[in-house]
């Protein structure tokens, strides 16, 4: 009965260190693909920038429907600030 034991024990902490250095890796894998992710639309976002002419503005009458529309929604307690085709 004790060997049994032993070897339940045995199985269990090589299952349990198994897991954990599985985890740990998808954890540090995860962190490379964030920092690269990060990394590369910065720099696509200076490209478009630098490329991209002045949004032209929007005329007077939408930008009173918005606004009426974001103060129905809100209870008048909303405001829009800044308005731009995406």
């Amino acid at each position: 009965m004790n060997d049994d034991f032993m070897l339940g024990v045995q199985l269990m902490l090589v299952g349990m260190s198994t897991v954990f250095l599985i985890l740990c890796i998808v954890i540090l894998l995860g962190k490379l693909l964030i920092a690269a992710t990060n990394k590369l639309p910065a720099e696509e976002e200076q490209k478009k920038s630098s490329v991209a002419a002045a949004p032209s503005a929007i005329d007077a009458q939408t930008k009173a429907i918005i606004d009426a529309t974001v103060a129905q929604l809100t209870g008048g307690k909303g405001r829009v600030s800044k308005v731009e085709k995406i």
